[in-house]
């Protein structure tokens, strides 16, 4: 819901970034394997109940999949790249709730587990749609730089951000907002099936 905002605002600073990296000769894959494995890191610390860091390196995952575009627009998208950013994103977004679950299974395991669940229906609605739409050469009229269709729902890419950190910033109370937020998940999701099923039908 939020994400034609976040990225208008963000835009400007990294296509900078992405020019300098560009004359480096860094390629944008190389910056999603980075960002990803520093996402990674994250896992452990919340692991250990270290929140505080471990939101630092949520915060430059996050960063550095918007650098990633941002030199793929540079570069040239191919789509190679955007299936590695889009796999990579997935199973980022998966793990960061698995860790607060390693954190305290006993208090948090249950809603963690539906946090993940309602990821797989988020997810799935969206990637569904996402191949269908590319079949059938249906352009998005927001995301038009994207190498997928980017399917508008309650719940993107900002909110779910939104989420982990206030997560890491009051761990105490992540099984609310795990409930909270799952269940707009699955708002998301079936919006996205309905809107997506007779989208797909009216363009038969």
């Amino acid at each position: 819901m939020l994400d034609r905002l976040s990225v208008k605002a963000i835009r400007w600073p990294l296509a900078q970034c992405a020019k300098q990296l560009d004359h480096r000769g860094i390629k944008a894959n190389q910056v999603t394997l980075l960002g990803f494995a520093l996402g990674c890191l994250a896992l452990p610390l919340l692991a250990l109940e270290q929140y505080t860091l471990a939101l630092v390196f949520i915060a430059l995952n996050r960063i550095f999949d918007g650098l990633d575009g941002a030199l793929a627009r540079i570069q040239g998208i191919t789509d190679a790249g955007g299936f590695l950013d889009i796999s990579l994103d997935f199973l980022f977004y998966s793990m960061v709730p698995f860790g607060f679950v390693l954190a305290n299974p006993e208090m948090n395991a249950i809603a963690g587990a539906f946090l993940v669940f309602s990821f797989v229906g988020t997810g799935s609605s969206f990637l569904a749609f996402a191949v269908m739409a590319g079949k059938r050469g249906i352009d998005n009229p927001v995301y038009k730089q994207k190498s997928l269709y980017y399917m508008s729902g309650l719940t993107e890419g900002t909110e779910t951000i939104t989420c982990f950190v206030l997560m890491c910033l009051f761990p105490n109370y992540f099984a609310l907002m795990a409930w909270v937020f799952g269940v707009l998940c699955w708002f998301t999701t079936f919006t996205r099936i309905y809107s997506g099923f007779h989208t797909l039908v009216d363009d038969h």
